[in-house]
């Protein structure tokens, strides 16, 4: 398939039917973290990561990622969302986790070159295809005490993905479970990978309470000191909108701050004049909301149609319909990463 955008080609993919699945491109970047700074890092064609045996990110869990996409635009640039806020939550989540900060700078720059050496595993604009780029820092070196790792691995890859819904937005159904996702002063506001190993189980409990007749994509996250409000939805962050016409989100320090989140939260007081929410839902005050969904990189707005808690089965907006400001909240913040709508300003990195 030859690309019309700046006469390079592109990957002969089926771009319209592109699952989320890792698919190896071209090249990664890497940077090493010893005696006290970065160096310049590299690109490099090798996806095998070696490492010393006593690495602390195989051990202790010293490690996290970031997710974010590249977009093609309809001229044929590449737009990358909101970068910036992706490096300041690693930023967060290393100081937290006792490792060294990737500055901004080097972080964005990382991002870039990979878009670039990689754009031939970019799909074309309306396919719905983006470039999927994982961010990850890990604690390495000869260790074995339970301490901070002496050097550290930064690095970035990427991934051509599809559209996350195929035939279009669809709702799914979920159910409340008794497992915590995170402790109430513990790692749920930061992202680490120790979060996502603990939620395998529930997921798949989730999925095995479904029936041929209702089934369930995911867990929902109550808090962990009450069990009462929610909190997260699998891996992603909910929100509601009230039938007052209120956009209304969880917070509390054990959610991780989804930068999808606050994008829709700007989105919707600013361009549709919503109030804008964050406070305590209420698992047992679901009658208040219109419609629901659940929001986050891969997905952007998973709407919500149904939650199950406690054997009782609450319907948002329809099981199988989105609703209407749900569809608005998507079309707005798609529309801005493709380019296509006028984004607030620094929200869109130009890849050139």
């Amino acid at each position: 398939m030859q690309n019309k955008y700046k006469g390079s080609k592109m990957k002969d993919l089926d771009w319209s039917n592109l699952g989320f699945s890792y698919i190896k491109t071209d090249y990664r970047f890497i940077a090493h973290w010893k005696e006290g700074k970065w160096d310049e890092g590299k690109l490099t064609t090798d996806n095998i990561l070696h490492i010393h045996e006593g690495s602390t990110a195989l051990h202790y869990g010293q490690q996290c990622f970031e997710g974010l996409k590249a977009y093609r635009c309809k001229d044929g640039s590449i737009n990358l969302f909101r970068p910036q806020e992706n490096a300041k939550r690693m930023q967060h989540t290393a100081d937290r986790l006792l490792m060294p900060q990737v500055p901004t700078e080097l972080f964005i720059r990382a991002c870039k070159e990979v878009v670039k050496a990689n754009e031939e595993w970019l799909g074309p604009y309306g396919s719905g295809a983006t470039l999927y780029l994982r961010p990850f820092l890990i604690g390495v070196g000869e260790n074995i005490g339970v301490k901070a790792a002496p050097e550290f691995i930064f690095s970035v890859f990427c991934c051509p993905v599809g559209a996350y819904f195929k035939g279009g937005l669809a709702p799914s159904n979920f159910i409340t479970t008794e497992y915590d996702r995170a402790a109430p002063m513990g790692t749920g506001g930061v992202k680490v990978g120790g979060n996502y190993a603990a939620s395998l189980l529930p997921h798949i409990l989730a999925a095995e309470e479904g029936s041929a007749e209702r089934k369930f994509a995911d867990a929902i996250y109550l808090d962990p000191k009450t069990h009462t409000k929610i909190e997260e939805v699998g891996a992603a962050n909910f929100f509601g909108i009230t039938k007052d016409n209120k956009f209304v989100t969880p917070k509390s320090k054990s959610i991780l701050p989804s930068i999808t989140k606050y994008s829709l939260l700007y989105i919707a007081k600013e361009r549709l004049g919503m109030e804008a929410i964050e406070g305590d839902v209420y698992i047992d005050q679901l009658d208040q909301f219109a419609e629901a969904g659940a929001c986050g990189t891969a997905a952007v707005i998973s709407p919500v149609g149904g939650i199950q808690h406690k054997g009782k089965f609450h319907v948002f907006y329809s099981e199988t319909d989105v609703g209407p400001i749900t569809r608005k909240l998507y079309n707005e913040l798609t529309g801005i990463q493709f380019g296509d709508i006028e984004a607030p300003e620094g929200w869109i990195v130009k890849v050139e």
